[in-house]
């Protein structure tokens, strides 16, 4: 079978969109300041607009987070359709040797098709508890099944991990070697990668990086009910049912979060359904408008990038092709093409630098756990060591302009970010650093004064609401 390696493009117009919507959502979104990293429309199998706010880029991966639950959901049809397993198994069989005590009634009746739609009957999510040791299938076999299985839904990133862990079990394979002459090749999705746990195992859940373009082919096989080239790569059943209405989820607000759940996909209103992911991750399936659109970011309110899509791009789907309109399409391509988030540029320099550069800082104990802190200014850039827990880090800040290298310092893996230094008065440094394969960016305001310095690390997105403190240093 030969991969379709790109997808076709085509104008807005020829597939019935106007050119001025697109770039009234566009505006919407700089308006709104809403971060996104890139965006991909596709109607009628065509990419009609797609664009990337630079330092981000089409040839680059970004994280999925729980975007990756979709691709779980995929691998376990597959496995459904080779007959290997079937959705009524009982979770319990596949791991004999990590079974409690005591196997109560709930988690006995827990099978494939409640994890698949997160009706598992937990409390709350298991994924924070199940990592508590190595051993992350036994850690969630043991934990209180509060609920009939079915009954009740939670989102439960846990569940994910095990239609992952059941997968490698009767496999053999983790999702993506299983995933990869079946789906990936298919599709000329290279390159992909997810997290495992500590007996690798894929987890299933989040951890997954694809291109964004690569997000946009899933959805457009989903939207052709699992057809490829000519050929069925999920059962046309799967796609049905994993997109259906499984169980009810939050009914008392009418926003995108309530339209019930499938199998690891969400229904959203206006007959649409997608896989997201946190801070902004979104593969959205328009079967009535044969329509799908990519989208990476970074954000914290994930609906308010839906409303601008079902307010400018929704209504902008008519079922004629339209006339070309060259005052809007070309402004539209000019628009696309110089999208950027640029990083905070106030002064290039101070007169400070003189006699801080080089300096080393001692820390006051710190949740980033950094221990000496110091910064070497040159003509282009301020580099910065940073000391903490795993040793010296150094990060490199162009002056008012991005520099790009590849660090861990607040990842467990190498990831390419940008830095950027301006000084926003003679005392305050703001130190700007972009993880461009992820949803985050970290802000690092160092205050000068008198032989101390204090610090604060603000990122656009988190987990929790929790304020970041300030801490103060010394000079060593």
């Amino acid at each position: 079978m030969s991969p379709i390696r790109s997808l076709p493009r085509s104008q807005p117009e020829r597939q019935g969109i106007a050119s001025s919507s697109i770039m009234r959502f566009l505006q919407e979104v700089q308006d709104r300041s809403l971060e996104l990293h890139s965006f991909m429309l596709l109607r009628h199998g065509h990419v009609v607009s797609e664009g990337w706010w630079t330092p981000y880029l089409p040839e680059r991966p970004h994280m999925l987070f729980s975007l990756t639950k979709s691709f779980t959901s995929t691998a376990i049809g597959l496995l459904v359709g080779e007959g290997r397993v079937s959705l009524d198994d009982r979770v319990v069989s596949f791991f004999p040797e990590d079974m409690p005590p005591e196997v109560t009634p709930n988690l006995a009746a827990m099978t494939i098709r409640h994890l698949l739609m997160m009706g598992t009957g937990h409390a709350e999510d298991t994924s924070g508890k199940m990592q508590s040791t190595d051993n992350w299938v036994n850690s969630f076999l043991n934990l209180p099944v509060e609920h009939e299985p079915g009954t009740h839904f939670v989102y439960n990133s846990g569940a994910t991990y095990m239609l992952s862990a059941i997968l490698q079990k009767v496999t053999d394979q983790t999702i993506l070697e299983y995933l990869q002459p079946r789906l990936l090749e298919p599709l000329d999705i290279q390159g992909a990668t997810s997290e495992s746990c500590p007996r690798g195992i894929h987890i299933g859940g989040w951890g997954m990086k694809i291109k964004t373009e690569d997000i946009a082919k899933f959805g457009q096989l989903y939207l052709q009910k699992g057809q490829w080239g000519g050929n069925q790569l999920i059962p046309e059943s799967w796609v049905e049912e994993a997109t259906t209405k499984q169980i009810s989820n939050d009914s008392s607000t009418n926003n995108d979060w309530s339209q019930g759940y499938g199998y690891q996909f969400w229904r959203c209103r206006h007959g649409a359904y997608r896989g997201d992911g946190a801070f902004g991750q979104f593969c959205i399936v328009l079967p009535e408008q044969d329509a799908v659109i990519a989208i990476t970011s970074g954000v914290n309110d994930m609906q308010d990038v839906l409303d601008i899509v079902w307010e400018h791009l929704l209504p902008a789907m008519k079922s004629e092709e339209l006339p070309v309109d060259k005052e809007s399409s070309e402004p539209l391509t000019h628009v696309l093409h110089g999208l950027s988030l640029e990083p905070p540029r106030f002064l290039s320099s101070s007169a400070l630098e003189t006699s801080i550069s080089g300096i080393e800082f001692e820390l006051e104990e710190n949740k980033e756990q950094i221990h000496t802190f110091s910064i070497d200014f040159t003509e282009d850039s301020a580099n910065v060591t940073i000391e903490n827990n795993t040793g010296k880090h150094t990060v490199y800040f162009g002056r008012n302009e991005w520099y790009q290298g590849i660090y861990t310092l607040h990842m467990r893996q190498e990831n390419i970010a940008f830095g950027s230094a301006t000084w926003q008065d003679s005392n305050t440094l703001l130190l700007t650093l972009r993880y461009v394969e992820t949803p985050f960016c970290v802000t690092v305001v160092c205050t000068f004064n008198d032989g101390s310095l204090q610090l604060q690390f603000r990122q656009n997105v988190r987990f929790g609401n929790e304020e970041p403190k300030w801490i103060l240093g010394k000079v060593m």
